[in-house]
């Protein structure tokens, strides 16, 4: 199945800064993104249901991009989160890439979309 990448924006009322802090603190993450997760430099192992995955933050440019890429994913995919306020609104616009089988798009959109809905939730904004 050919793997294909796929970009997603969002609005929030949070600025960057808190932003960047739900995207890379253990207190923070497992309140939207996994059940729990284990950060040793620049390894993060996340477990969801009792299995692992590991990820590596090859890029960090703090409150305005952070890349992870999978241990198990081919060298040329990631996930990466972009942040910049937008100058009409004054709200963050967090952008995504990500990337899944060709197949599986409007599945994996929709869960990003409850991913970011969750954040929300969490940040109050």
């Amino acid at each position: 199945m050919k793997r294909v990448s796929f970009d997603m924006e969002f609005l929030f009322r949070a600025s960057p800064t808190i932003i960047y802090k739900f995207l890379t603190t253990p207190s923070c993450l497992v309140r939207w993104f996994c059940d729990a997760v284990d950060i040793q430099e620049d390894t993060f192992t996340f477990e969801w249901n009792g299995a692992e995955e590991v990820a590596f933050m090859i890029d960090d440019i703090e409150e305005e991009r952070i890349r992870f890429q999978w241990e198990e994913a081919d060298d040329s995919e990631y996930l990466e989160f972009r942040m910049e306020i937008s100058p009409v609104t004054n709200e963050t616009i967090l952008s995504l890439t990500d990337y899944c089988d060709e197949d599986e798009v409007d599945d994996q959109k929709q869960l990003w979309s409850n991913q970011m809905d969750e954040l929300r939730r969490e940040m109050g904004g």
